[in-house]
């Protein structure tokens, strides 16, 4: 495979090029905007809404493999396409038990994997007899649909306040798109990134730490301090996961481990995944270069650390500004030994917003070493 097609164009499909360079591979980008960060690297971009049917079938004639960069698509609309040759990895059989997250839920559950309580919130059953089976509050609610970076999550503290977050709903019938969950007070969260290819080959990357801010994720540390059991366990989690649906490309797969020391998974991405940006630095092969190889045919690559550990620092908008291009703190950051900036070239900034990332690789797994640098890099940034 020469040419695949990316609905998405944003920093995901960006920082794909190096990795579709070296396998001599050219991108061609589905993406609403000309400022989008991968236009700057696409060999052709198709400007055009990520969900737009049409431009897709456009972006399928032009490639041998079309993939995703996020998941704001409409499965009805590339089925069509598939009925006329279109070719998608993963494919929609992947990701009709994926974007639905109450769908997801429900298939985790069927394969036997653990996964905290849930239900579904229809119009029907909105009242306190709905989340009766979560026996108590806190509780999350979360919107079945495109969220992200935890965009439609909500932590709830009592019955009042989830009636008035569901009231607040512009269309009431939306209702029925929210998933409502236990809050799992977990110890730790961890996340894994595994690929799987065309021919049933599995790689799966060092199991990671990662910690957030408001739901979205701020720092990563490669690899976790868990047990050879834990690691294990997780490790058994994503192939289950992978060879039950036969799926191709790599998946992000985000967990909590509980005070217990029991494993739930909380939602998998098909795609690549923040958790995973350390990959481009620290490992053998990147878990971008690993999903093209996967999706393109090729063997996977070696996922192992290329040193004793790592650590990722999302730079996060925190400020709403247009133009800023905050050089002095990235140059003050890349001074830092080992470390490795990512700058995704968007063009404006509001709080939260992933703007760049830094991965500073390790002589040692001392953590409060990592910590250390970790918060160096912060103090630099947000100064």
């Amino acid at each position: 495979m020469k040419r695949v097609g990316v609905i998405g164009g944003g920093q995901l499909a960006w920082m794909m090029a190096d990795g579709a360079k070296k396998l001599g591979i050219e991108l061609v980008v589905q993406t609403p905007n000309k400022s989008d960060p991968a236009v700057a690297i696409a060999t052709e971009t198709i400007i055009a809404a990520i969900d737009d049917a049409e431009a897709t079938k456009v972006l399928a004639e032009d490639c041998e493999i079309v993939t995703f960069e996020n998941e704001f698509v409409n499965i009805t609309a590339l089925s069509t396409l598939v009925e006329q040759g279109a070719c998608f990895r993963p494919g929609l059989n992947v990701l009709a038990h994926i974007l639905d997250k109450y769908e997801q839920r429900c298939y985790l559950q069927q394969i036997g994997l653990p996964v905290p309580k849930f239900i579904a919130l229809e119009e029907s059953n909105v009242g306190e007899h709905s989340y009766a089976p979560l026996q108590k509050f806190p509780v999350v609610l979360k919107a079945r649909r495109h969220g992200y970076d935890g965009q439609g999550t909500f932590i709830i503290k009592d019955a009042e306040t989830l009636q008035e977050k569901l009231s607040a709903s512009r269309h009431p019938e939306k209702q029925s798109q929210y998933l409502l969950e236990e809050f799992i007070p977990f110890d730790r969260e961890l996340a894994v990134i595994a690929a799987r290819s065309i021919t049933g080959e599995i790689a799966i990357y060092p199991i990671v730490e990662t910690q957030q801010q408001e739901q979205v994720c701020r720092r990563v540390f490669a690899p976790a301090d868990l047990s050879a059991e834990l690691v294990q366990d997780i490790e058994a989690i994503a192939r289950t996961f992978l060879e039950s649906l036969q799926a191709v490309g790599i998946f992000g797969i985000e967990l909590f481990l509980t005070s217990e020391g029991k494993v739930l998974v909380n939602e998998i991405a098909p795609r690549t995944h923040n958790s995973g940006h350390f990959t481009l630095d620290a490992c053998e092969v990147s878990q971008f270069e690993q999903h093209l190889r996967a999706i393109c045919g090729l063997p996977l690559g070696n996922p192992t650390l290329r040193s004793a550990g790592a650590l990722m620092v999302n730079l996060l908008g925190y400020e709403t500004s247009s133009g800023r291009d905050y050089l002095a703190q990235r140059q003050q950051i890349a001074q830092i030994p080992q470390a490795y900036l990512r700058w995704y070239g968007k063009t404006a900034s509001r709080p939260g917003r992933k703007l760049g990332h830094v991965t500073v690789l390790l002589d040692d797994r001392n953590r409060h070493a990592a910590e250390a640098i970790a918060q160096q890099i912060e103090s630099i940034w947000y100064a």
